[in-house]
């Protein structure tokens, strides 16, 4: 069983090394395993808040809160399970944990997400409603959904 650490760190108290394993991650996930082109390092990065869980120095998941263009949400996105570490619940603990801290540093708020549509059922496992049409972002059929801030 992995010995799993929690770290939750905005932008600018990662060290190199974090930010470049939580770079890598990304990367190898929405780019490489994906197969989808697309600028995945960008600007909401500088401010963003990162939740990440990791097995020594290996990331196992993760994920970033991030601003809405609207004031009245929230967001994280960039969800992800490292390759070695699915199919054992890490993906939920991920999402259990950035929930909490997003209701810690934002009670008041609504969460949005623009989830992968086959996710759909895990996210509404969490209360999440789809608020959207299924669309595509970067080929991949995606769904609007909100967490309200009473759940």
């Amino acid at each position: 069983m992995a010995e799993v650490t929690l770290t939750i760190k905005n932008n600018n108290e990662l060290n190199s090394s974090e930010l470049i394993t939580i770079m890598q991650a990304r990367t190898k996930v929405f780019v490489v395993e994906q197969k989808c082109v697309y600028q995945e390092v960008d600007d909401a990065d500088f401010n963003a808040r990162h939740v990440y869980l990791t097995n020594n120095h290996d990331l196992i998941a993760y994920t970033r809160i991030i601003s809405d263009d609207d004031p009245n949400y929230i967001r994280f996105g960039r969800v992800l399970v490292a390759k070695s570490y699915r199919h054992q619940q890490f993906g939920r603990q991920i999402v259990t944990e950035t929930i909490k801290e997003i209701r810690r540093m934002y009670p008041e708020q609504d969460i949005k997400i623009g989830a992968q549509n086959y996710l759909r059922n895990f996210y509404e496992s969490f209360g999440f409603q789809a608020i959207s049409d299924v669309y595509l972002e970067d080929d991949i059929p995606h769904i609007d959904m909100l967490l309200s801030e009473g759940h």
